[in-house]
Parts: C-alpha cells; sequence; structure tokens
C-alpha cells in the first residue's frame, strides 16, 4: 500500500493507520474491500484509469475496473468515457450527506411515530439484533413468517439471495407478493417484482404490513419490530420511493 501513501505525501505509520481504518468504515456504509480501497484512490487522484487505480491501491486491473464500475452503480463514482476509461468520485462530502441524510430521515421517522403511538397508549416494541449471522437469521425467520405480502429495500440483493436464498424460494412457491428495491444491475430471483434505484444504503424488510426491519450496511446490527403500525408507517415510506421511480 505504500504507493498509495507516498502519492499522499504523509507519514506512512500514521496514513497506514487511518487507510485502515477509513476502508473499515467504508465496509460499514456497503462498500466492498476492493471498492472501498478503489474510491480512496479515486478521491487521491481526483481522475483516474483502471490501471492507475490498481497501481496505487495494489489490487488487481480486473478487480480495479469491476469495483471502479460498482461503484458508479451505486453513485459512489462517475465514469468519464475515453481510452483508457477514466473515473472520479463522488466527493466524500457528498456521499456523506447522501448516506446520512435517508438514515436521519427514516430514524427521524421512526421517533416520530413512536411519539404518536406513545400518545396513544399504543406499545411500540422496537428490538435491537447483533451479529451478522444473528441478523441473517433474524431476516429468514422474517420472510418464513410471512403470508400475503413481502417489501425488500437493498442495495445488494445478490447478499440476501446469497444468505436466504432457501427461505426467498419458498416464499414464491407459496405465492407470497414480493416487491423488490435493490441497486441496478443486481440480479434478482424470478417470481418478484422489482424495482431499482441508486442510492440505496440499508436494507429494509416489511411483512404483511405488520413486522418491520432495518439492517445496516454491513448487516452487523438491525432494528426489529413487530409493532403493525410502525411497520405500516415505513412500508408506506418505502412505497413512496418506489412511486418515485
Amino acid at each position: 500500500m505504500m504507493d498509495f501513501l507516498q502519492l499522499m505525501e504523509l507519514d506512512p505509520d500514521i496514513l497506514m493507520r487511518e487507510y485502515r481504518s477509513v476502508v473499515e468504515i467504508l465496509g460499514k456504509c456497503g462498500l466492498g474491500e476492493y471498492q472501498a480501497r478503489a474510491y480512496l484512490s479515486l478521491v487521491a487522484h481526483g481522475e483516474a484509469s483502471a490501471d492507475e487505480v490498481a497501481e496505487v491501491s495494489r489490487i488487481p486491473r480486473t478487480s480495479a475496473y469491476k469495483a471502479l464500475h460498482a461503484l458508479c452503480e451505486t453513485g459512489w463514482a462517475k465514469s468519464l468515457g475515453g481510452r483508457p476509461e477514466l473515473f472520479v468520485p463522488t466527493p466524500p462530502e457528498d456521499m456523506a450527506a447522501r448516506i446520512v441524510g435517508p438514515i436521519s430521515e427514516a430514524f427521524g421517522k421512526m421517533a416520530q411515530v413512536k411519539g404518536i403511538l406513545s400518545a396513544r397508549g399504543t406499545p411500540q416494541m422496537v428490538f435491537t439484533i447483533v451479529g451478522r449471522q444473528r441478523v441473517l437469521r433474524k431476516l429468514g425467520e422474517v420472510v418464513d413468517g410471512t403470508t400475503q405480502t413481502l417489501v425488500i429495500s437493498t442495495p445488494q440483493f445478490s447478499l440476501l439471495r446469497t444468505a436466504i436464498r432457501k427461505q426467498l424460494k419458498n416464499a414464491v412457491r407459496r405465492g407470497i407478493t414480493i416487491t423488490v428495491l435493490t441497486g441496478p444491475h443486481q440480479r434478482v430471483m424470478e417470481g418478484v417484482v422489482v424495482h431499482k434505484r441508486t442510492g440505496l444504503i440499508a436494507t429494509d424488510l416489511i411483512s404483511d404490513g405488520k413486522v418491520a426491519l432495518i439492517a445496516a450496511p454491513d448487516m452487523e446490527a438491525c432494528g426489529y419490530t413487530d409493532n403493525p403500525e410502525l411497520a405500516r408507517h415505513l412500508e408506506d415510506f418505502l412505497k413512496i420511493i418506489i412511486s418515485g421511480n
């Protein structure tokens, strides 16, 4: 990784620690390691080809090319075209606003609903689940418990297709109406209604309008509620996003 550090012209030891920390944080925002390293390379360069990104980030050229196009699909970067193809990063401050904004809005809406339910004397049980395997297991349980409708919003449906493939296939066989909102170029299984959108961050799942789950991009934690009023409110919020496509 010394090429990246030399490019920044700062103390290598300090930068290496910062570099690893930022890569880890970007991973929590939904980026794979190669994508995170490619994005940091673009930020350092301002504009770069796949070869330049590969050299600076010390990742294979083919992996750099795939990572850069994945960044473009999710709004972290933009292709300028040309030969060789050049890429520019979306400014970090813009990405920060794009990530924090929807999450703050979603939790703001949850807090608003919580206040409404409290005023009505309605219990608003919201549970926190920590740990990737526990979160994925809960996702599978919610899908298995669905009897009519399932709404899923996720930037990478491929992750769910791998982690809870059996539960999703069984839901399709049971005749569950499944609506999926996911990122461009994400391959989605047959038997579901698909809407594509860039800029998705967290994974949301609403079952029968009664159960809701919101998971962090890295699936290390989630919020879960079986309060119907809160679940329906979040489902309406997702429907507004879908109808805007």
